[in-house]
């Protein structure tokens, strides 16, 4: 049975009355968007793999206690969050110390005009590509993650502000200021 027309509303109801497929659904819909999000936090693609398959696992468990006020797609991505996390502690891996500037001390913005899942994916340019890659790292943790969620998780502003319990106006501001770092340190490309 196929329910890819259905909200994630509907599927969290229909795999409440216990149909599994309903919860595959919801599944294929965010696998590939929270791996790339957690491999993005913890440096290592099988890690993020297995936090995938962790986070929804624990979702399934814990499906009962699913508030339907929130989105299904921001509780999902606060669970896989958490596990990263954990599992950055655990590993007693430091995040990278991401507070950086550009030469004249300020911050930048990156503008991505198309909207799709993965922005990395339409460079051609492998040089340029790793030099966003290592614009995202060395930004503040804050601003990093913010940029992971909206640019690899593929999370809406309002979700975002959902996840991290910010402001709308917040988290606005503060990927504004990530894309104006990232804008700057990529310069010699744009």
């Amino acid at each position: 049975m196929s329910f890819d027309g259905a909200s994630d509303e509907q599927l969290v109801r229909l795999s409440l009355d216990g149909n599994e497929d309903a919860f595959t659904t919801l599944v294929r819909r965010y696998q590939r968007r929270l791996t790339a999000f957690l491999g993005q936090l913890v440096g290592d693609l099988e890690v993020a793999r297995e936090l995938c398959q962790e986070a929804f696992i624990r979702a399934w468990s814990a499906l009962d206690r699913f508030n339907p006020t929130y989105r299904f797609s921001t509780w999902l991505f606060r669970i896989g969050h958490n596990l990263a996390i954990d599992h950055l502690r655990r590993r007693r891996l430091k995040t990278v110390a991401l507070y950086r500037t550009d030469h004249d001390g300020e911050e930048v913005e990156l503008v991505v005009e198309d909207d799709t899942k993965d922005p990395l994916g339409h460079f051609e340019n492998g040089e340029l590509a790793a030099s966003l890659r290592d614009a995202i790292d060395d930004l503040r943790p804050e601003y990093r993650e913010l940029v992971l969620l909206r640019h690899f998780g593929g999370l809406s502003y309002q979700e975002i502000a959902d996840l991290k319990d910010m402001p709308l106006g917040t988290v606005k501001n503060k990927l504004f200021r990530a894309h104006t770092v990232l804008r700057n340190a990529l310069a010699t490309f744009l």
